[in-house]
């Protein structure tokens, strides 16, 4: 992807250099243009989709380590409800016209009642 863009500012360029130096027939000089700008910026936004993913990504795998290091941390079996876990595991609950209630929890992972 990143290549894709990097060939497609390339040929943009050489564009721009070739109609300043020769007289070229402006409608296909446009046309060519646009078309490779259009490509660039389908690779673009291509390409930042997929850094917007990986950010999310490394950010739920941040969240996610630091849970289980707190919970490897705790000393004591859990035998009630305890709101800091809780509040640790679980990121939200939607719950539907019909009453049911779904649980998200910060891993992704949803559990549906």
């Amino acid at each position: 992807m990143l290549n894709e863009i990097t060939v497609v500012a390339e040929l943009i360029q050489k564009c721009i250099e070739e109609n300043a130096r020769t007289a070229l027939d402006q409608t296909e000089y446009e046309n060519r243009y646009a078309a490779l700008a259009d490509r660039y910026n389908t690779a673009k936004k291509q390409f930042d989709d997929v850094e917007s993913e990986i950010a999310g990504k490394k950010s739920r795998r941040g969240r996610m380590e630091e849970f289980l290091n707190d919970l490897a941390a705790q000393t004591e079996v859990l035998t009630e409800f305890d709101e800091s876990v809780w509040v640790a595991i679980v990121d939200y609950a939607t719950v539907s016209k019909d009453g049911t209630i779904a649980f998200t929890f910060k891993n992704g992972v949803e559990i549906a009642s």
